[in-house]
């Protein structure tokens, strides 16, 4: 009450209000929370969780991205934090269980300033200073991608840690092969575009049964059992419009009066096909993948002259058999002719489990391939597929960028180190963040060790000492439970994938920094007679009279 006068209330009933640092408070706890949630799966030896759906479906994962995104995260604040491993995830494919873990320790440093009395701008500012000069840090650490040997070693840096059982070294190699295959050069850089490599999985068999297919293979059979099975030295139509009879836009009868005009009426019918089928063996094509339906009748001419179909072929599908084959896909069955064609050693139908599949092999130079992942059950092959799509993208981005990291948590040792005495020379408030910035980077070492079973605080001391003496490429060797020489055993991590993390936490966290006001807004019951709630003016869930 002001002066005497009645209260005036703002906000709808219902609303509720945090203000000031209980608002700061609760947003940085939620923060963390989420950080702590997937802190134990970061690194080699992470451990997985189970997620369970409302349905009773099962996920079995370590994958920060993927455990976030099938949490049932309610709170605003834990939201933006699930939002940074959605972004990590899409542009990077990798680093999301180290974006969300370096969000919630910027948080968490953040929070003894706040305690401490450094306004939330100024630790926002600090926090931009020291990620700016972290980002040229991390550029002066890099070293160029030499060879393909690299590239395994990123990939097998990406994949390790995953639940993909006695397969990995074989794994690795397959997707630098994969990644080779469908980069293009131009001017002297790379361009990879993961979503050439297609992934299909069956469960049943080994992991060791994975294979690269330098062509294509698609989830479909062929149309009609006379068809052969091989088709060797094959030339491919690619068909994107139905080889049936199109029905007509407005509603047409016809009435036939004199009998006999019946079979001349399914003859004609018949015909329609038969110079379907015959545009396409004139062609010269033995093999026609259509994105649309095949008629009967038509299948059986198809079968008739040998020709291998397949039908409902998906668009994405047809795209990559396009990039994979050379061939044009052709919507006017007047268009098609030889130079429309693919070609491909060898397509054939496979029985792979239970389900028989179409394989489009002996590609020259294909420019889309797929990966068939098998393994013991339905979870192992998910899970594979989760592990095989981030190394992809990971390999992929090192291939175009051609810069690499030492991983094992040495760049954060490393880039602790230099930031602290880049703080010194800045001096001011901001100082003081940036420091705090500096120590959350400790975050990621001190983590792998937890979860590798080993003492954090001696390791810590450890990395500090030959970080110290200049051996900037010092991490920790999961292998032996010690710490060594990055470079030297082989552990690479991307340098696109490091500086987006700590942008992408930084962002994040001085977002959350300056929110001093949460108001939330709960939808009102509306009240009897139809008035919009106006019957209760009284109780505005805590709100402050102003």
């Amino acid at each position: 009450m002001l002066n005497g006068q009645m209260p005036i209330f703002i906000l709808k009933e219902g609303t509720s209000r945090d203000q000031g640092k209980n608002a700061q408070k609760n947003n940085i706890d939620a923060a963390k929370a989420i950080a702590e949630a997937v802190r134990t799966t970061l690194g080699p030896k992470g451990m997985d969780k189970m997620l369970v759906d409302s349905i009773g479906d099962i996920i079995i994962s370590n994958d920060g991205a993927t455990i976030l995104k099938e949490m049932d995260v309610d709170h605003p604040t834990a939201k933006m934090i699930v939002e940074v491993a959605k972004s990590q995830d899409t542009a990077v494919g990798d680093g999301t269980t180290t974006s969300v873990v370096l969000a919630g320790e910027f948080l968490k440093q953040a929070e003894e300033l706040l305690e401490q009395g450094v306004h939330p701008t100024v630790i926002a500012n600090g926090y931009r200073l020291a990620v700016n000069q972290a980002k040229k840090e991390l550029d002066a650490i890099a070293k160029d991608v030499k060879d393909d040997k690299s590239l395994e070693q990123v990939a097998r840096t990406a994949l390790s840690g995953k639940n993909i059982g006695l397969g990995g070294d074989m794994l690795y190699k397959l997707i630098v092969k994969a990644v080779n295959a469908v980069a293009e050069e131009k001017n002297h850089k790379f361009t990879v575009e993961p979503s050439s490599i297609k992934i299909d999985k069956k469960s049943g068999g080994s992991v060791n049964e994975t294979e690269l297919i330098m062509g294509l293979v698609i989830d479909k059979e062929k149309v009609h059992s006379k068809m052969p099975s091989v088709v060797n030295d094959a030339k491919i139509a690619l068909i994107d419009s139905a080889l049936e009879i199109k029905k007509t836009e407005i509603e047409a009868k016809v009435q036939i009066s004199d009998p006999s005009k019946i079979q001349d009426f399914l003859d004609q019918e018949v015909d329609t096909f038969k110079e379907m089928v015959s545009k396409i063996k004139k062609s010269g094509a033995n093999v026609v993948l259509c994105q649309k339906g095949i008629d009967d009748i038509a299948q059986h001419y198809l079968a008739k002259e040998g020709i291998y179909a397949v039908r409902r072929v998906k668009k994405s599908d047809m795209e990559k058999l396009a990039k994979a084959t050379g061939a044009k896909l052709v919507t006017n069955l007047d268009d098609l002719s030889a130079s429309y064609l693919g070609s491909a050693k060898k397509v054939e139908e496979k029985k792979i489990g239970d389900d028989r599949m179409t394989f489009v092999t002996g590609c020259s130079n294909p420019k889309a391939v797929s990966i068939l992942i098998r393994g013991g059950t339905e979870h192992v092959v998910s899970e594979i597929e989760r592990a095989l799509n981030d190394a992809i993208r990971v390999v992929a981005i090192t291939k175009e960028d051609g810069k690499i990291l030492p991983g094992g948590g040495a760049v954060e040792s490393e880039l602790s180190l230099r930031i602290r005495s880049y703080a010194a020379s800045v001096g001011g408030r901001e100082q003081l963040a940036i420091d705090a910035f500096a120590k959350a980077l400790e975050v990621i070492p001190r983590t792998l060790a937890e979860n590798a079973g080993m003492d954090p605080i001696n390791t810590l001391i450890q990395l500090k000492a030959e970080h110290e003496k200049k051996n900037i490429n010092t991490g920790i060797n999961f292998s032996d439970n010690k710490v060594s020489d990055m470079y030297a055993i082989g552990v690479f991590d991307p340098l696109k994938v490091k500086r987006h993390a700590l942008e992408s936490a930084v962002e994040v966290a001085t977002m959350i920094l300056r929110i001093d006001d949460v108001i939330a807004s709960k939808k009102s019951a509306p009240s009897p007679g139809g008035q919009g709630g106006m019957g209760g003016m009284g109780g505005m869930g805590g709100m402050p009279p102003y």
